[in-house]
This record gives structure tokens, C-alpha cells and sequence, in this order.
């Protein structure tokens, strides 16, 4: 029966989490497998890996055959390395010994790459935040100066708009004053003084008939014409 190390995928929509199990090649990814020996989380950074270090490394012994995914986690946590190791103890490259200090001064190297790996990422997270309240704070400062300008604005404003109304008495000061632009109303018989004088104006009206005496006396004159036929009778008579 071939096996293969691969993953098994779990969690949530948008969120997987993977099961690291030995599985008949020929079942489904998500069917039934042989044995869980890790589980692997992509959602966090860096990612999580737990791994039963020595089943993994006795299913590769057994033949089974990672799946590319499986292969990077399981060189990742040092397994593919032990096992090389191993077999180079059983060729007699190297004594056991010699293995080991190998293997543990990669694990030391690993481990001081992956803490630092952590460190950046919690650096970088904790940068974000902080870049993110300095915007928040630059963002509730740009709020508040709107707000005290406009605050601001509507006190300059506020004074304009009610001068008028300050200074309406003023305009209405002139019909107060009315009575004293009638006052010479009260004065007019004084004006009118002139009309009682009008008979003296009038008076050489009144002479006008001693200035047409003369007129009277026209018929005076005019006597020796009324006197002129009296003359001539006789004429006539004596024809």
C-alpha cells in the first residue's frame, strides 16, 4: 500500500487550517487517513507548525512519500535533515555522535532564524498599529481644528448679521422726530398774516372810482355836440 504525507484541509472559509497525516494514497484528501502527525496554520505569521517529529520521520523511513507542501514543512522542522543524517550513519560517513552535533546546531541556526522571523513580524505589527492611532490621532486633530474654524467662522459671521438689527432704532429715529418736521404746520397762521392785510393791498381798489371821475365828466364835454343840432335847425327851416 503506498502512503503519502500530505495535508487534510479544516477550519473555515477563508481561513483554512490543515492536518498533517499519513494517508493511503489512493483515499481522498479530506477522507480517511492512517495517522495525524502535525497540524499547520498559514493564518499567522510566521506560520504555525506542530509535528510529531518522530512518526513523521518513521513514515519516511516506512517509504512514504511527502507531497510537495509536506515536503517544505517537513524540511522546514528538520526532519529531512535527521533523516539524511541517519543515512549517513548507516553508510558510515559519520559517527551518530557527529550526526547529532550536526543536527543540533542547524536546530540552533533554525530556531535563532525563526525567533527572529517572529520578532520582525511583531515589530511590524506593532509599527502598524502605531502608525495607525498617530492617524487616527492626526485624523481627530484635523477634525477638531475644522470644527473650532467653523466654530470661529459663524462667531465672526453671527455679529455682521445682527448689526442691522442693532441700528434699526437709528434708522427709525427721523419718524420720532416727525412732530418737529410739522412743527412749522403749527406756524401757518403766522405765514397767513399777509391775507389779513389783503384789504390794505386791496384798498386802491376802492379809489378806482375817484381815478374814473373823469369818465363822469365826459357828457360835459360832449355837450356842444348834443347843442349842434339845435344850431342847425333853423337852417332847415328856413328852407
Amino acid at each position: 500500500m503506498a502512503v503519502k504525507i500530505r495535508l487534510q484541509r479544516h477550519g473555515k472559509k477563508g481561513k483554512p487550517f490543515y492536518w498533517i497525516v499519513a494517508a493511503d494514497a489512493r483515499s481522498k484528501r479530506d477522507g480517511k487517513y492512517l495517522e495525524k502527525i502535525g497540524t499547520y496554520d498559514p493564518n499567522q505569521k510566521p506560520a504555525a507548525i506542530e509535528l510529531n517529529f518522530d512518526s513523521a520521520l518513521g513514515w519516511l523511513d516506512k517509504g512514504a512519500q511527502p507531497t510537495s507542501t509536506a515536503k517544505a514543512i517537513l524540511s522546514y522542522t528538520g526532519v529531512l535533515l535527521k533523516r539524511h543524517l541517519d543515512g549517513g550513519v548507516k553508510k558510515g560517513a559519520f559517527t551518530e555522535a557527529e550526526a547529532k552535533k550536526k543536527f543540533d546546531a542547524w536546530m540552533k541556526d533554525k530556531s535563532a532564524k525563526i525567533e527572529k522571523k517572529i520578532q520582525d513580524a511583531n515589530a511590524a505589527l506593532e509599527s502598524n498599529k502605531k502608525e495607525a492611532r498617530e492617524r487616527e490621532e492626526e485624523y481627530r486633530k484635523k477634525k477638531l481644528e475644522e470644527a473650532k474654524a467653523k466654530e470661529k467662522a459663524k462667531a465672526e459671521e453671527a455679529p455682521a448679521d445682527e448689526a442691522p438689527a442693532d441700528e434699526a432704532p437709528a434708522d427709525e429715529a427721523p419718524a420720532e422726530e416727525a412732530p418737529a418736521d410739522e412743527a412749522p404746520a403749527e406756524e401757518a397762521p403766522a405765514e397767513e398774516a399777509p391775507a389779513d392785510e389783503a384789504p390794505a393791498d386791496e384798498a386802491p381798489a376802492e379809489e378806482a372810482p375817484a381815478e374814473e371821475a373823469p369818465a363822469e365828466e365826459a357828457p360835459a364835454e360832449e355837450a356842444p355836440a348834443d347843442e349842434a343840432p339845435a344850431d342847425e335847425a333853423p337852417a332847415d327851416e328856413d328852407k
